[in-house]
């Protein structure tokens, strides 16, 4: 098969999948958003799957850089590591940031939105899982800087949460993290101080290549797959 061939047979697979996983749920499939990951794929598939598909993730701001403007059709989002000094970089190319995972990098990205004049669409990255190698929010950390977190809901759309579930061949065993991050998410949005009330937190970015169809009956919104996508290329 050519590469549009390929691509085409993978996303109408992954499609499938997100109807079955979205039936058994009860939910409709347009709820969910596959984010194609691009990280590791050739400028060439890159290209053949911007034909196909509207939404990219990035790992790298310096690569989302390089490659937005080429593709500026696209939707691209950020899904990797931000750090403080990549903040205008990434602001100026991705439409969503998938990866907030502290109180000082929301800090920078508010000072940079507002001398860029707009104000971006954000997700706050949760360690749900608790390991030491995955950085986040704890969920105790969040709910104690909460209130340091709205002030900056003026000058930053926070849609949402995202987490990575700990590494494992059995996609059920990533069904406690993402469990638990909708109803932590649905916590925070039924909070009763006032400030809290006023924020809906619709985005649940989770669920990869292996366990997607488990993180969308837990309430994915944002699924981001990359070896799936690209499967046969190689």
């Amino acid at each position: 098969m050519s590469v549009q061939q390929t691509l085409i047979h993978n996303l109408n697979g992954i499609a499938s999948e997100i109807q079955t996983a979205c039936a058994r749920a009860g939910r409709d499939a347009d709820s969910v958003q596959l984010v194609a990951v691009t990280k590791y794929a050739e400028w060439s598939w890159v290209q053949e799957l911007s034909q196909l598909h509207p939404v990219f993730g990035e790992n790298r701001p310096q690569q989302l850089a390089e490659r937005q403007p080429l593709l500026p059709e696209v939707e691209w989002h950020l899904i990797g590591q931000l750090q403080r000094n990549k903040v205008r970089v990434a602001l100026q190319h991705a439409a969503v940031i998938h990866s907030v995972n502290s109180l000082r990098l929301l800090e920078r990205i508010a000072e940079v939105a507002l001398n860029l004049k707009f104000r971006p669409r954000i997700l706050l990255q949760m360690n749900v899982s608790g390991e030491t190698s995955k950085s986040g929010f704890s969920q105790s950390e969040l709910l104690a800087q909460w209130s340091d977190v709205l002030q900056y809901s003026d000058r930053v759309q926070i849609t949402g949460l995202m987490t990575m579930a700990a590494e494992s061949e059995n996609p059920e065993d990533a069904r406690p993290c993402f469990n638990a991050l909708r109803k932590f998410r649905d916590n925070l949005e039924s909070r009763d101080d006032s400030q809290a009330a006023q924020l809906f937190l619709p985005e649940l970015s989770m669920g990869m290549s292996g366990d997607f169809g488990t993180a969308i009956e837990e309430g994915a919104t944002l699924i981001r797959i990359g070896s799936r996508v690209f499967d046969g290329l190689a």
